[in-house]
């Protein structure tokens, strides 16, 4: 009889949404529902704003490096320097509060174990997200394997790297990615780069800044995989919705990134060209070099103005009235090296004569 009374209770309690079952059985308040979801917010936010701190530590140490390695390599400037002492104050800064928000979450972290059991605590999401347990594969690389992983990743993916290139809303950049995901990489950022230098080498200025945009945006996305310690596949969608809602800090750290790079970009360009007209040069003087493998070029700017006329004017007797107006051994020097480098050719001369 017993049995047969509380066999409809059991099933009656069968059909009731979890969330009352559970409350049923546990008869968790209110009051500390609201406690939890703050608690459990908490957390949260303190997870974002370390990744953010961290992310912007790594921002600022690359700008310290390269402002460092400026004043090694040029002479002083006063704006430079303060620009120095600036970004060295924020680098101190952030390193305290990154070991601040490190402090805090790991209290946070001692305070959860502490929590009550109830179905909330039990059954709930961890505080930390989906992209936070996606562990990022560890693979020690020659430079050799690097390289030719490079080469063979640009010639396959080389188009899809200049479309993401030549995107400039925030929405076609994620959802770009979310279809090609394959594309958040270091390989992606390097192409972009060197994509850039090759646009200001041609001079076209516009679409240089356009792929350096996008190359900064790679570099944040990989930075914050980094920081979290996740494949960037799994974080790349946090990046576009941390740029999308940012603060004034957060988007003047983008662009300082990004004018960083534009810079960097110029001189390396620079650079180049100047590497390239070097190159030319020497391949143009090596054509010319005469018998005795002297740059008939160098040879006639070293003679005296009198000889540099006659060849002007291709006038051996004014030649001959220089020769002889030098003394003996300074002009068999000169002449020495004028055959050496093939401005006078003797024997020609003699069969014009």
């Amino acid at each position: 009889h017993l049995v047969c009374l509380y066999v409809p209770f059991l099933l009656s309690l069968s059909i009731l949404p979890l969330f009352h079952m559970s409350h049923f059985h546990l008869c968790v308040p209110k009051a500390r529902l609201d406690k939890m979801a703050k608690f459990q917010q908490r957390g949260e936010d303190l997870e974002s704003s370390f990744a953010e701190c961290c992310r912007l530590l790594q921002g600022a140490q690359r700008r310290l490096g390269y402002l460092e390695e400026q004043m090694k390599r040029e002479e002083e400037d006063e704006e430079r320097e303060a620009e120095l002492k600036k970004v060295q104050a924020e680098v101190k800064k952030l390193e305290k509060d990154e070991k601040l928000f490190l402090g805090l979450l790991e209290e946070h972290r001692r305070d959860e174990k502490k929590l009550p059991w109830n179905i909330d605590t039990i059954c709930r999401e961890g505080f930390s997200k989906s992209v936070f347990n996606i562990q990022p594969e560890i693979k020690k690389e020659t430079q050799q394997e690097k390289v030719e992983k490079h080469k063979t990743f640009v010639e396959k993916y080389a188009k899809e790297m200049k479309h993401f290139g030549m995107l400039r809303r925030w929405d076609d950049s994620q959802k770009y990615l979310s279809d090609n995901p394959h594309l958040v990489c270091e390989e992606s950022a390097n192409y972009l780069v060197v994509l850039c230098i090759d646009f200001e080498i041609d001079e076209k200025h516009a679409l240089m800044e356009q792929v350096a945009h996008q190359a900064i945006v790679m570099q944040f996305i990989l930075d914050l995989a980094r920081t979290l310690n996740v494949d960037p596949r799994g974080c790349f969608r946090q990046f576009f919705s941390n740029i999308k809602t940012a603060n004034a800090e957060y988007q003047n750290a983008f662009d300082r990134e990004l004018d960083l790079l534009k810079e960097r970009v110029r001189k390396c360009a620079q650079a180049q060209m100047e590497g390239t007209m070097k190159e030319l040069e020497e391949e143009e003087r090596q054509k010319r070099l005469g018998p005795g493998g002297l740059d008939p070029v160098e040879v006639y700017e070293s003679l005296p103005k009198e000889m540099q006329r006659s060849f002007d004017e291709k006038n051996s007797e004014m030649l001959q009235d220089a020769m002889n107006k030098l003394n003996p051994e300074e002009g068999r020097y000169h002449l020495q090296r004028c055959i050496d480098s093939g401005l006078w050719v003797p024997d020609l001369q003699e069969e014009e004569d």
